[in-house]
């Protein structure tokens, strides 16, 4: 058994944990579009044309076919959506790609389609709109307050995010957001909607939590495990600690069954007043995963043991309640 890391940028904590895990029964290879600290932590690595790149799929499947790798796990929003499409093209090569279908990794992108998504399952969400008119048409009838939200509809790593306090500001920071969108790696999901790629969203107060809702190789649900969001940096949680899932379960069980998710899914949301407020899904390793890693869990190994044919492992996925954790900065020469 060969895994490949798709996009790994510069998650080399992922990349030990794998290889930690496989041991002497495979290897673990990584691709980027550029040289990182987690290329050189792989046993090898690829490095790719861009993903939007008409050469990226067929590149790829070449090297994953040459290297004997049987399983690709993508760490990446913008690499899941074109992998997704390709599902089937790498199964007909004997490598299954771990990720949810198309259709589900659509929906999570896509942060219109996730605001519908829980919207129409009755799951508490954010007021979210695509025009700035109906924004300022609601504000002034009093259906919803300043300050709004403004972020990409593509969006990720918090790129293009402001929070708006008046009329002026919003027609100003959406320009910008706009702007930023277009200059930047989101252009390429943001042109299917160029004239929609931005959208407005009440803002919740409360605290934010991040959930990994882990399942099996073949779709089952299993568990869900909680992190409450201490600190952010760049858009992804920079200390977490580990809380209780239960009033989360419920909910994570209807998101994961209605996307038909392998492995995990990141869900971002708030609690205020004891309303759960859901806000993204991700259909890959989140940023906040290794709060769940530090504190006792272990999917890279229980994938492992999956691929295997082996049964679930409850001691690889339970966690320690209460543990805070938080990222370190290294230099490394590359």
């Amino acid at each position: 058994m060969n895994i490949i890391l798709t996009s790994v940028g510069r998650r080399s904590y992922l990349v030990r944990y794998f290889k930690k895990a496989i041991k002497n029964n495979g290897k673990i290879f990584v691709s980027n579009s550029n040289i990182t600290v987690a290329t050189k932590e792989a046993d090898d690595y690829l490095i790719t044309p861009l993903i939007y790149d008409p050469d990226y799929i067929a590149v790829l499947l070449n090297y994953c076919i040459e290297n004997k790798i049987t399983h690709v796990i993508s760490v990446f929003d913008v690499d899941l959506l074109v992998l997704s499409q390709n599902i089937d093209l790498f199964k007909k090569n004997n490598i299954e790609i771990l990720l949810a279908p198309e259709a589900s990794v659509g929906i999570c992108n896509d942060k219109w389609k996730t605001y519908l998504f829980f919207h129409q399952n009755k799951l508490n969400t954010p007021k979210t709109f695509l025009n700035i008119e109906d924004i300022i048409k609601n504000i002034e009838q009093g259906n919803l307050n300043y300050p709004i939200i403004i972020k990409p509809r593509w969006g990720m790593a918090s790129i293009g995010i402001y929070i708006a306090d008046n009329e002026n500001e919003l027609r100003i920071l959406a320009n910008k957001c706009k702007k930023e969108i277009f200059e930047s790696y989101l252009k390429y999901e943001s042109s299917f909607t160029a004239e929609e790629s931005v959208i407005y969203q009440e803002l919740i107060k409360g605290q934010e939590y991040g959930l990994d809702v882990i399942s099996d190789l073949k779709g089952r649900y299993v568990k869900t495990f909680a992190k409450k969001k201490v600190s952010m940096r760049a858009g992804e949680t920079d200390i977490g600690e580990t809380v209780s899932s239960e009033i989360f379960e419920d909910s994570a069980k209807i998101i994961h069954n209605l996307l038909l998710s392998k492995v995990i899914l990141s869900v971002d949301c708030f609690v205020n007043k004891g309303q759960i407020y859901f806000i993204e899904i991700n259909c890959r390793i989140s940023g906040h995963y290794p709060v769940s890693h530090v504190a006792g869990v272990n999917l890279p190994q229980q994938i492992i043991n999956w691929i295997q044919e082996k049964k679930t492992d409850h001691n690889l996925l339970t966690i320690q309640e209460g543990v805070r954790v938080t990222k370190d900065l290294v230099p490394c020469r590359i």
